[in-house]
């Protein structure tokens, strides 16, 4: 790190961060409270610090059931979004200010659902790793730039609870509370390092990026799924998963507290054609009662049933190139490329100070290494890039040493 963020020496102890400032505020739960809260908050000043806290684990999909706010002049404010669910007029209110989020891919789609988006956001962990910091979680990150020290013992609790316990509730307080602080800290040095062009240029792809798609086949996110190798387990595979994901929105149950991911792949490996055979399969023991082992049973039945040419694929459909293990026998200099590409992104990386993913998408190296453009000069590698997707300030590093890389790639088979 630079001077600009002047390390905290290892002999000082980091001090604690254990009451808000104001006190704990308390939780925003009817429409009265939140006109006030919003006021509040639309008259106050700088960036707005925001959090949310998700039940991940214990309820199905990722809703916030706590969001956090906090801004000078207006203080903390705690709202509860299951009984304040529209947050629209907050998200209004606010659209004109920046947003200090940390880790926001996590944050912003819970946030979106109650109707808060932001135009413009600071991502904290996003600068740590731009700026080179080795841990970038919020605790180590609060601790290594400030000196102050959050205690992360309520960080996968199930916020959904009602009432939520108050030392929960100082908790995620607590993680706003000197947010706006360490954003401060890092916009310094980022400057200092001058990649601060950098880091805005990824906070405003990020706030200006659509929703995602939905995912094609997810349940090929199954893990152990590798171990599946035939298309009628597979179906089966799908079965399960999909026979898990009813029941777990029926009852509003993170999926795993259904039916865990190794049980289904052992289920699939199985194919089990009875109760009792269902049973000895792990994941299936005593516990599970007769009712779920026969919904379990009839998923695999229709798997059974599929005719053969509508099994799914052995692999997942997908637009890009070929798995990279894949390259060295269906094109040895696409191989090359991408090897010499990869080494010269590393070693930019390296040199820069930050995550080589960061510096480049990993997925945009294989696609411009796996069809490049026809003179692979530092400009045609630049217009390849952008027009996958990367930012201005990504193209602007690697591009010159992609493209030294093809040339050496297409230069050493020429001589091999």
């Amino acid at each position: 790190m630079t001077d600009a963020v002047a390390a905290i020496p290892e002999e000082t102890a980091p001090v604690p961060l254990l009451e808000p400032r104001e006190g704990l505020p308390p939780v925003v739960v009817d429409e009265r409270v939140l006109a006030e809260t919003i006021a509040a908050f639309a008259a106050g000043s700088g960036p707005v610090a925001v959090d949310a806290e998700r039940a991940s684990g214990y309820r199905y999909g990722q809703r916030a059931y706590l969001i956090q706010l906090r801004r000078s002049g207006a203080g903390t404010a705690l709202i509860d979004p299951i009984a304040c669910p529209d947050l629209g007029a907050l998200g209004s209110a606010l659209a004109d200010t920046e947003w200090v989020v940390h880790a926001a891919s996590q944050d912003l789609p819970c946030l979106a659902e109650v109707g808060m988006r932001p135009r413009r956001l600071f991502d904290t962990e996003l600068a740590g790793r731009i700026a080179g910091f080795p841990r970038v979680g919020l605790g180590p990150m609060t601790e290594s730039v400030l000196g102050l020290s959050l205690a992360k013992e309520h960080s996968a609790v199930d916020w959904s609870t009602r009432p939520l316990p108050e030392p929960w509730l100082r908790y995620a307080a607590l993680d706003v509370e000197v947010l706006v602080e360490l954003r401060d800290a890092l916009e310094r040095e980022l400057d200092a390092q001058g990649k601060l062009g950098w880091a805005l240029e990824e906070f405003a792809a990020i706030a200006d990026a659509p929703r995602p798609a939905p995912r094609v086949d997810p349940w090929r996110r199954t893990s152990q799924l590798h171990k599946v190798r035939r298309r009628r387990q597979l179906a089966a595979v799908r079965e399960l998963w999909q026979a898990r994901d009813r029941t777990a929105r029926e009852r509003d149950v993170s999926p795993g507290r259904v039916l865990s991911d190794a049980a289904i792949v052992n289920a699939a490996l199985a194919m089990p054609q009875s109760v009792p055979a269902l049973q000895a399969v792990q994941g299936f023991g005593p516990r599970v009662n007769r009712r779920q082992l026969e919904q379990w049973l009839a998923a695999l039945d229709r798997a059974r049933e599929i005719p053969e040419a509508e099994l799914p694929p052995a692999t997942a459909p997908h637009d890009g190139p070929p798995p990279p293990r894949a390259w060295a026998e269906k094109d040895p200099v696409a191989a090359a490329r991408l090897s010499g590409a990869r080494a010269a992104v590393t070693e930019l990386a390296e040199a820069r100070r930050l995550p080589a993913e960061n510096l480049i998408t990993p997925d945009l190296v294989r696609r411009v290494s796996w069809e490049p453009p026809a003179a692979a000069t530092p400009e045609a590698v630049a217009t390849a890039l952008r027009a996958l997707g990367a930012r201005q300030w990504q193209v602007d590093q690697v591009a010159p040493a992609i493209s030294a890389a093809f040339v050496k790639a297409a230069n050493g088979t020429a001589q091999g």
